[in-house]
């Protein structure tokens, strides 16, 4: 079933490594890049719906290390992490990303923040080692909670900027 979601939200696959997604949000880019970096923010909106992150420790600096964990409607808990390698605020984030059920699988991934009038398009590249890797990336319904979690990113924005 086709997610509904932003009409900007979009999910492409530029090579057999990488998934990019896209999304445009009425706020500036600051803001943007703070609600994706902070961890008040991010208890807000990072996950599907339903979910609630329980442990959000975020070390904001090249090498520092972040750690989310999320608690899904059924009970299950689910655990990501990684390590900040670059840090351009508000402009770019580069960090590992390992899912804790797949550690054998780390990606890398870079998020650019572009604002123009008052409009913020992130756009989130994530490189795999492997096409199998990033095919089960695909396949684990990125879209339904990537497009999820950038609706209650853009909810928690329209609380922030009324």
């Amino acid at each position: 079933m086709p997610v509904k979601s932003h009409p900007s939200f979009k999910i492409s696959t530029p090579s057999d490594l990488e998934n990019v997604i896209t999304r445009a949000f009425d706020a500036r880019r600051e803001l943007v890049f703070d609600c994706w970096t902070q961890p008040e923010h991010l208890r807000r909106w990072w996950g599907c719906r339903g979910a609630e992150m329980d442990v959000c420790d975020v070390d904001l600096r090249p090498g520092g290390a972040y750690r989310y964990t999320l608690r899904m409607p059924d009970g299950s808990e689910c655990g990501f992490r990684g390590i900040y390698q670059e840090i351009m605020r508000p402009e770019r984030l580069i960090h590992s990303f390992i899912f804790d059920p797949y550690p054998h699988m780390p990606a890398e991934i870079t998020v650019t923040f572009a604002e123009r009038d008052g409009v913020t398009t992130v756009t989130e590249r994530t490189l795999h080692l492997t096409k199998e890797a990033c095919d089960d990336h695909l396949h684990s319904r990125l879209d339904v909670g990537a497009a999820e979690s950038f609706d209650r990113l853009a909810e928690h924005l329209d609380t922030l900027t009324c």
